[in-house]
This record gives structure tokens, sequence and C-alpha cells, in this order.
């Protein structure tokens, strides 16, 4: 996340081009969306492996570019995941038997943005379609027709260069028999099994189970009443009242039919949500447990207009997800872990809340299971209690699993009831689209979560919520990339803007806190604003964030001084 240029085992700053050819994807295909053809009786799927269930088996996919994930998935349990990088914009190709002079329905169902579907080797027109980006899963399809010598047409999924990674699964080449065989029809797949609750608030429950083979989706009851269909092996049922207990199964479904349902468990809410005293707009600012040239600061010593200090952080073990916190006490001047505890106590008594970061760029947690997301909420919960934090801020820049980052931040919930603290340090690249995991993952805990802080520096240029390339450094790019995530599901109050608090804070991306006041004013009131202007404003936006309080400090508190009291009398 942030520059450290003395000490090894913490973070330096990430630079990463951004190269969006936004204009260039609109005319790079002749695009074609059209619906599935009507099938006749005697057409079959002649893709094979349609659904990635078996891995990458049929499939090639440049540069190593394409796995199999459980999560998300559209169909079955599992779907294919391609991440482009560098030149490469990973291309995942199958040779397809197919007749001559015959007529086929191309389709697929996609996730992610700038993914693109199409067929080369057809004899006559080879035809291709995209999306320029799908949150949920979508349809592509589009229909060719082979020549009179044509036995084989290689189909093809891609994304775009500079992208985050697109999900495919569910393909299918609909015409007549090539006589390359097919996938077996399915059969109703059997009940679900596993089934627990993994964490529960006052006015809802989590639940999560076994996958089940063969399975594209499951059905979630309560009382014996379906309340929500999902395509994972995971749920959060809502609209819950407090001290509350409610029963639950789920059944698996595909093509074939519905399973009978699971074993019953019961859920019981928390009771009504006290919540974190946060004012309506807070300044959060991160802490550095090291000293990196930075002025040292005791806790004691960080100014008064931050409301949320995050201490930066926490340390990953050797025990898989699993997290400690070690104070710096000989970088700190003899620092001692007593003065450290006692420092927290007077901060909450003055209204702040401290929270334990983990990542950072070279952080080392990796939430990827069942078993290392339980070790996560255990050991942030552990450290919680030793220190007597108020919540966790997530900084994982290496990448995250939405699925299993969930299931560790509301197991960690349940554990510490309503008023946890649960903020977000993304990059830009991380909440361009709500396909993107970091989105996925504040997206699935919106009914817990506190504030996204994203990282408007150490990124280049990137796109806003028009479709149009922000250069970092200006309004535009501070107000055009938050709305993507105002716009994007998250509220208002759960939006903060990240900046440096010193050139020496960042390798790039450092506005002067007027630019910063700017940017809030524009998002928050309409005024202010450069040539991007959001179709509405958005008053209760929780305000800015900064690394870190030392190089603020160093800088002579220029931008608490300046965006502090700013923040604070937003409407």
């Amino acid at each position: 996340m942030f520059t450290d240029r003395f000490k090894n085992r913490r973070q330096g700053p990430r630079s990463r081009p951004a190269r969006l050819w936004a204009a260039a994807v609109t005319t790079a295909l002749s695009v074609t969306f059209l619906g599935a053809g009507q099938a006749s009786a005697a057409d079959v799927n002649n893709a094979k492996n349609a659904g990635f269930e078996a891995g990458l088996s049929s499939w090639t996919c440049s540069a190593n570019s394409g796995s199999t994930v459980s999560s998300p998935v559209h169909g079955g349990t599992t779907a294919l995941k391609a991440t482009p990088a560098g030149q490469d914009n990973a291309r995942c190709t199958q040779a397809v038997a197919v007749k001559p002079n015959s007529t086929y329905t191309l389709s697929a169902w996609v996730q992610g943005g700038y993914t693109y579907l199409g067929v080369t080797g057809t004899g006559t027109t080879d035809v291709s379609t995209w999306t320029p980006d799908s949150p949920n899963w979508k349809q592509l399809s589009t229909t060719f027709t082979t020549g009179g010598s044509t036995t084989s047409v290689t189909v093809y999924t891609h994304g775009w260069y500079g992208q985050a990674a697109y999900y495919a699964d569910d393909l299918s080449v609909y015409g007549p028999d090539g006589g390359g065989g097919t996938d077996p029809s399915p059969t109703i797949p059997g009940s679900p099994s596993g089934l627990s609750v993994s964490g529960t608030t006052s006015s809802s429950v989590s639940l999560a189970w076994n996958t089940v083979s063969g399975a594209t989706g499951y059905n979630v009851y309560r009382g014996g009443t379906k309340v929500t269909a999902v395509s994972g092996t995971s749920a959060t049922v809502t609209g819950l009242a407090a001290s509350t207990s409610y029963s639950f199964q789920v059944t698996a479904t595909n093509a074939a039919g519905e399973s009978p349902k699971s074993t019953t468990v019961t859920g019981t809410t928390t009771a009504g949500p006290v919540g974190p005293a946060l004012p309506k707009h807070a300044v959060t600012g991160y802490w550095q447990n090291f000293n990196n040239g930075a002025t040292v600061q005791k806790l004691s010593d960080v100014q008064s207009q931050y409301d949320i200090i995050a201490v930066a952080f926490a340390d990953a073990t050797t025990t898989p997800g699993a997290v400690t916190f070690n104070l710096d006490s000989a970088g700190l001047g003899g620092y001692t872990v007593d003065q450290f505890k006692a420092d927290i106590r007077a901060k909450q008594a003055a209204g702040k809340k401290v929270i334990v970061s983990v990542g950072g760029e070279r952080g080392t947690v990796s939430v990827n299971d069942s078993t290392s997301a339980t070790n996560f909420a255990n050991s942030v919960y552990s450290v919680m209690q030793e220190y007597g934090f108020d919540g966790v801020d997530i900084d994982l820049e290496n990448g995250l699993n939405a699925t299993y980052m969930t299931q560790a931040l509301r197991s960690l919930s349940s554990k510490a009831g309503s008023s946890l603290v649960i903020t977000m340090a993304p990059q830009t690249i991380d909440m361009q689209s709500t396909s993107n995991s970091y989105f996925q993952t504040a997206l699935n805990i919106k009914d817990i979560l506190t504030v996204v802080n994203m990282q408007y520096y150490n990124s280049g240029s990137m796109l806003g919520c028009d479709g149009k390339v922000y250069s970092q450094g200006s309004v535009d790019f501070l107000t055009a990339l938050a709305c993507i995530q105002l716009e994007g599901g998250l509220a208002p109050s759960q939006v903060g803007l990240g900046l440096p608090a010193s050139t020496r804070g960042a390798g790039s991306g450092y506005v002067a806190p007027s630019v910063v006041n700017n940017a809030l004013d524009c998002l928050a009131k309409g005024t202010g604003c450069g040539s991007f202007k959001p179709s509405r404003t958005y008053p209760d936006l929780r305000g800015a964030m900064t690394w870190s309080t030392n190089w603020d400090a160093t800088a002579g508190n220029a931008w608490s001084n300046a965006v502090g009291p700013h923040v604070h009398a937003l409407p």
C-alpha cells in the first residue's frame, strides 16, 4: 500500500501503468449481440467440458493465464478464471468438431469487464461478441455458419490488456452433431451436506455448505419457505429480527431438477446493533508501527483530527490465514506494549476508533479456503482482545478471495458483535468493476462494513464511471473513480478518498489538500468539480483517509490541518 524505504519486511510504493484501451476496445471487434437461436431436436452442444467441471480439460489458455475456480460460478461447481497480464489477453480456446454447411449458436455466460467470445476457422465469416463490463453473470451469444469443407472450428474467450480477470462458464456450441462427442446429460444432484451457520448479525444469518457434484445452483429455505437462490456454497439471509432463532435448509439444483432438502440448522441473530460511535464524516489515518524515515510517533501523538487510526500492520504467521501483532518497540524508541495499550484506551476515551491493519503491499496473509478463513477470524479476534482494537482494516494488495474473505469477516463479526469496525483500502484497479474480488467482498459484507478508503495513488491512469480515462493527481481522478463505488452498490457513508499525506508518502498520486477538499465538495455538494461532475450528490460521503499520520507529522500536519476540519464540516 505505502512507501517504506528502509524496512524490507514492510511495503514500498507500487506503480502500475494503466493501459486501458477504452477507445480501442469499442472498435476492436465487429460486435453482434444476438439471442440464442432456436435449436432443433437433433441439435447438441458440441463443446466439451463446457462448464469447466473437469478443470481445463479440452481447453488451452495462453501464457498459463487460465485456471478454474469454485466462486463465482454460473452453473455446476467450477468456472473459468483467466487473467490478462502484460501483452497477453488471457485467450482460452477449444477445437470443436462441426458439420460442413451448418449453422451453430455460440454462447457463454461471462462475468467481468472486457470479456470476449468468438470463433475462428468457420470457412465463412468468423464472428465474435463482447461486453464492456458485467458485474454479474451475463450471457453472450452469436451464430456462425460453417463452410462446405469445415469439420472443426476454434472457439475462444479472452479479456483485454491491463484489465482484471474475467470469468466464463457454461459455454455451448449448439447445432448439428459434429461427431466429436458431447458432455453427459445432468442428473438430479444429491442433497447438500455440511450445512452450518458461518456468522450472524442483528439482522442476518450467514450459511455455508459443501459443494454438491453436478449442481448448478442452490436454493435456501427458511422455515420451509424458499428465500433465495445462489450459485455458490454460501449465502446470507438478511432482513431478520434481532435476538431471534431461525431454521434453514438448502437444496442443490441443475437442469435435471432439485435435490431433497438438507438437514436443518438453526441460526440466532444477535441483539440490536449499537454501532461504532463514529461521526457522520470521518478521517482515517494509518499509524506506522515501524521507522521508515517519517516522524516516529507514539499512538498518543496521533493528531486529533483522525477519527479512525489504522495500526499498520499485523504480521502473518506460519498458520495459513492467521495473523499476529508485534509492536516494534525498538524501532519506535522504546515504546512499550503497556504504553501502547494505554494509548489505545486513551484514544478510545476521546471518541476515536483504533483498528489493526492487515496486509500492505508486501503483506503475505492469504485467506483462500474455509480453514484459513477460520484462522483469520480467530487470530484477528484474539489480537483485538489482547490490545483492545476496535476492528480490522483489510489492505491485501496481492489479491484476495471474495468467498473466503467474506466468510472470515462474517465470522469475525459474529465474535466481535455489531460494534466491530471494518475498513478496506483497495487499490484503484481493485475497484474498477463490481466483478473484482475486492469490490465483491465489500458488497458481500455491506451490512457490517464501515468504510472503503480506496488508494487514489501509485496507480497511473484509470477509467471513471463515465467510461473516460483520467490521470491520477486531479479532482476528476478522485471524483470519477469514487463514482464507480458510489453507483456500484456501496452506500455513500461507506466511501472515503485515500490520499498520501505528502509527496514522500507514496511513489505517485500526491495532491494538495485543497484538491482533496475540492473532490469532497464535488461529491457531497456538487461544487469544486473539474470537467467531471457526478449526476447527483452524495451528502453522506464518509470522508477521507491518508498514509500516514507519520508522514503528515513530517510535513507539519498540513494534510490533517486542512482536510480534517473540511471533512468534519461536510453537510
